[in-house]
C-alpha cells in the first residue's frame, strides 16, 4: 500500500512502514523505516539546529538533512548516492507516480512484479540538467522494499556519472553495529560485526564478481539485537559485479547507508537524453536477526528465484569431480552412476574434463566440443546410458573463461580481457572472455545452447574459477556484468527444464542477481563439515537453504585433512541441497549403508529443509556448538541439526531451546520416539546428549501429532 498525504509518502509492506517527506525547500527527505505506523501526516519536524555549514540559495543546508538520494557538492559534503563530477547536484522533488507492478531495469535482473505496487519519485536539478527517478516497490505479503534509481541526462552536453548507488537510507542515530559476511576461497561468508563510530565504513568488493571476500549483504542493527529481538536493517543489492555498501556516521551522529555498484573504477558517460539504471536493492527490517533472515528467505524463494525449480524439491545428486577429477572414461562414470542409483541418488553430474583436450586445467576452456576419446558415445550417448540406469544427467561448464591453449584463443586472442598495455594475468592458467562484446556473448550463448540441445541434460553447474583482472577502462566491470546477465538470460530462458546451479570457485558469486537465473549456488568448495557449519550458518543470514548446494565428500577431507564420520558429514550436508562428491565405488559397506539411509531421509526431509522457516539456535562463531532448525510453514514438522566441534572432558552441558514450533502441540522425535510439547521444547529446552568425541552431531526429526 502506497499513499501520499499532504507532503508525505507512506509505503507499507508486510510488517513495516517506510515514510518520506518533501521539505519546505523541495528536497525529498527520509523520515522512517521500521515497524508499521499509521499513515497520518504529522507535520514537518522542527529542525532544531543552527546551521554552521554552507547554505544554498534556498536556505537549505543539505549537510544537515536526511535525504532519500543525496548528491555531493552542493551544501552536502558527506558520501553521496549519486555524483556527476565537479559542481555538485541539488535534486528536488518534481513529480511522482503510483502504479501496480514494478518497472523493468534494462539489462538487469530484479524481483518479480507479482503482487507489487510501485512509487516512482522524480527528482530534478534543473540547473545541472539531471533527473533521478527513484523507484520504491512494496508487496502486501512480503516484508521487503525494492529500491532502484534511474539517472537521466537532460542537459545539452555529456555528463559523467562517477557514482550511482541503488539506494540510500539515513538513520537518525549511530548507536548501532554492522554485520557483514567476509572470507576467502574455502572460507566464505563468515560473520564479522563492528560497532559504528564516526567515520566511513566501506564494505565492498572490486574483484570482478560479488566475491568470496565480501558478500553483497549488510545488516545494520541495535548493538544488543540478537536472533530473537532488536532493530535490524538488511541491505542486499541484486547485483553480481563490484559492489559497495557504505556507512557514514556524520558529525550529528547519524548513519547514512548507500548500497549498490562500487564507485571504485566506475564511470558512465551519458549523452543528452541517455539514462543509466542502477541495480535493484532489497531492504528489509526485522525484530531480531532471525526474523530478518526469514523475511529475506521467503522473498528470495518467491520473488527472486523463478521458473519451475523455484519451489521444486531438488534432486539428490552425485558429482564425479572429487571421485575422478579429469581422469575418467565412460566405463568409470557409469560404474559410479550405476551404484548411485542403488543408493537412492537421483542425478549424475559430469564435471570438468569432458571437452576439447581437457586432461588438466591448462587447456581447452572455450572449446565446448566433447572429447570423444574419453566419451566415445558423446554427451548424448552418455546421457542416454545414465538415463537408462534411472538417473537424470547433468553437466559442468565454465563458459566465461578461455585457456591460452585452446582453439578459441588461437582464433580470437582479442576476445580475452586485456588492458592493452601488458599481457593479462593468469588465474588457474586461464583468461576471462570479454563479455562486454556482443560477438563474445553470442559465441558463449551458441556454444552452450548447442551442447544443451544435443542431449537430455537436466542440470547445469555454471562455474567461474578466477577473478577479473586487467580491466581496460572505468565502468568495464558493470558492462561485463550486464553481458553476463544477457548470456545467462538467453540460455536459461531457452532451457526452462534445466536446473542451473551457480558456482564461482565455490561460493565466490553468491548473490541475489545470480539467483534470478539459477535457484541454487554451490556454497563453497570446502565441504569439510566443521567448516561448513560456519559457512552455512553465515550464509543463512541472507540466503535460504534452498539456495545452498551442500554435499558429502570423502574423509579425511581433501582440504582440511580432518577425519569426520559419514554420519556427521551427512547431517551437516542435509541442511541444504543435498548431494555427494566422492568415489562411492571404493567405499566400505558400512558407508554405503549410511548413504542409503541418508538419501532416504533426504527424500523425507527436503521439503521441510528447503522451504520451511529457518531458525538459528547456536552460533559456532561464539560457541562450541553450531545449530539450526527448519520448521514447516504449518508447524507440522521440524528438523534440528546441532554440531559439536570439539570434545572437552567434564565440560558444560549443552542446553538448547528450539524455536518456531506450535506451543500447544505435541511433537514426537522420529529418531528416538520421545514425545514433547512444543512449549516445553521452546521454553524449557533440551539438554543435548551428544555422542562422545570431536566433530559429532545431534539431530531431531519432530512430527506434530
Amino acid at each position: 500500500m502506497i499513499k501520499k498525504i499532504e507532503d508525505m509518502f507512506f509505503l507499507e509492506g508486510k510488517g513495516f512502514s517506510y515514510v518520506m517527506r518533501i521539505s519546505r525547500e523541495g528536497y525529498l527527505l527520509h523520515d522512517w523505516f521500521g515497524k508499521k505506523i499509521a499513515p497520518v501526516a504529522y507535520g514537518e519536524d522542527p529542525r532544531g539546529w543552527w546551521c554552521v555549514q554552507t547554505e544554498g540559495a534556498d536556505g537549505a543546508c543539505l549537510d544537515e538533512l536526511r535525504q532519500e538520494y543525496p548528491a555531493y557538492g552542493h551544501t552536502d559534503l558527506r558520501r553521496p548516492a549519486v555524483s556527476v563530477g565537479p559542481g555538485g547536484l541539488a535534486l528536488k522533488y518534481d513529480s511522482h507516480r503510483i502504479y501496480p507492478g514494478k518497472p523493468e531495469l534494462p539489462g538487469l535482473p530484479s524481483a518479480l512484479p507479482d503482487g507489487a505496487e510501485t512509487l516512482t519519485v522524480s527528482l530534478r536539478d534543473k540547473d545541472a540538467g539531471v533527473r533521478a527517478d527513484l523507484n520504491y516497490t512494496v508487496y502486501e505479503n512480503y516484508g521487503v522494499l525494492c529500491r532502484s534509481a534511474v539517472i537521466t541526462n537532460e542537459s545539452g552536453g555529456v555528463i559523467t556519472l562517477d557514482r550511482a548507488f541503488s539506494a540510500s537510507v539515513e538513520l537518525p542515530r549511530c548507536d548501532l553495529s554492522e554485520i557483514h559476511l567476509h572470507g576467502s576461497w574455502g572460507r566464505e561468508r563468515h560473520i564479522a560485526e563492528n560497532r559504528l563510530a564516526p567515520g566511513v565504513y566501506d564494505i565492498s568488493n572490486a574483484r570482478g564478481g560479488s566475491g568470496h571476500q565480501i558478500n553483497p549483504f549488510v545488516i545494520i542493527k541495535d548493538i544488543e539485537a540478537n536472533e530473537d529481538g532488536g532493530f535490524c536493517l538488511g541491505v542486499m543489492p541484486v547485483y553480481s559485479g563490484n559492489h559497495s555498501t557504505e556507512i557514514e556516521v556524520d558529525q550529528r551522529g547519524r548513519a547514512r547507508v548507500n548500497s549498490g555498484i562500487n564507485p571504485f573504477m566506475f564511470e558512465k558517460a551519458l549523452k543528452p537524453g541517455e539514462s543509466f539504471a542502477a541495480p535493484e536493492c532489497l531492504l528489509a527490517v526485522g525484530d531480531g536477526l532471525g526474523e530478518l533472515s526469514r523475511t529475506f528467505h521467503d522473498f528470495i524463494r518467491d520473488r527472486i528465484c523463478r521458473g519451475r525449480f523455484a519451489h521444486a524439491e531438488r534432486p539428490i545428486l552425485i558429482n564425479n569431480w572429487e571421485a575422478t577429477y579429469m581422469d575418467f572414461d565412460e566405463e568409470k562414470l557409469l560404474s559410479i552412476a550405476g551404484l548411485a542409483k542403488e543408493l537412492g541418488i537421483e542425478l549424475f553430474v559430469l564435471d570438468d574434463g569432458w571437452f576439447g583436450k581437457r586432461n588438466n586445467d591448462r587447456c581447452s576452456l572455450g572449446d565446448w566440443v566433447v572429447n570423444l576419446e574419453k566419451l566415445p558415445s558423446g554427451i548424448d550417448g552418455l546421457a542416454k546410458k545414465v538415463n537408462a540406469l534411472g538417473l537424470k544427467f547433468g553437466l559442468w561448464f565454465e563458459p566465461e573463461m578461455v585457456s591460452p591453449d585452446s582453439d578459441l584463443y588461437r582464433a580470437h586472442p582479442d576476445w580475452a580481457i586485456s588492458s592493452g598495455t601488458r599481457s593479462p594475468g593468469l588465474g588457474r592458467t586461464q583468461l576471462v572472455l570479454d563479455l562486454t562484446r556482443a560477438e563474445v556473448q553470442d559465441y558463449v550463448i551458441n556454444a552452450v545452447n548447442s551442447v544443451l540441445d544435443s542431449a537430455n541434460i537436466e542440470y547445469v553447474k555454471w562455474d567461474m574459477n578466477r577473478y577479473i583482472t586487467d580491466m581496460p577502462r572505468k565502468g568495464f566491470n558493470h558492462e561485463y556484468t550486464l553481458g553476463y546477465y544477457r548470456v545467462m538470460g538467453e540460455i536459461v530462458n531457452s532451457h526452462p527444464n534445466v536446473l542451473f546451479e551457480g558456482c564461482s570457485a565455490g561460493g565466490g558469486r553468491f548473490d541475489a542477481g545470480v539467483l534470478c537465473y539459477m535457484p541454487q549456488i554451490w556454497t563453497s568448495d570446502d565441504t569439510d563439515p566443521m567448516e561448513r557449519v560456519y559457512i552455512q550458518y553465515g550464509t543463512s543470514l541472507a540466503y535460504p537453504p534452498s539456495a545452498m548446494g551442500s554435499h558429502v565428500t570423502d574423509g579425511p577431507n581433501q582440504y582440511t585433512r580432518r577425519p569426520v564420520s559419514m554420519k556427521t558429514r551427512g547431517d551437516v550436508a542435509l541442511s541444504g541441497n543435498f548431494g555427494y562428491e566422492l568415489d562411492i565405488t571404493k567405499l566400505p559397506a558400512e558407508d554405503l549403508d549410511a548413504i542409503k539411509a541418508q538419501t532416504a531421509l533426504c527424500r523425507e526431509l527436503r521439503r521441510t529443509v528447503e522451504y520451511g522457516d529457518f531458525y538459528r539456535l547456536s552460533s559456532p562463531f561464539k560457541n562450541n556448538v553450531g545449530g539450526w532448525m527448519s520448521v514447516e510453514k504449518d508447524k507440522s514438522r521440524a528438523y534440528v541439526t546441532l554440531t559439536k566441534m570439539l570434545f572437552r572432558p567434564n565440560s558444560y552441558f549443552t542446553h538448547i531451546r528450539l524455536k518456531g514450533l506450535d506451543p500447544n502441540a505435541r511433537y514426537t522425535d522420529k529418531f528416538t520416539g520421545r514425545t514433547y510439547m512444543g512449549d516445553m521444547l521452546m521454553n524449557r529446552g533440551i539438554l543435548v546428549d551428544f555422542p562422545h568425541g570431536d566433530f559429532v552431531t545431534y539431530t531431531m526429526w519432530l512430527i506434530k501429532e
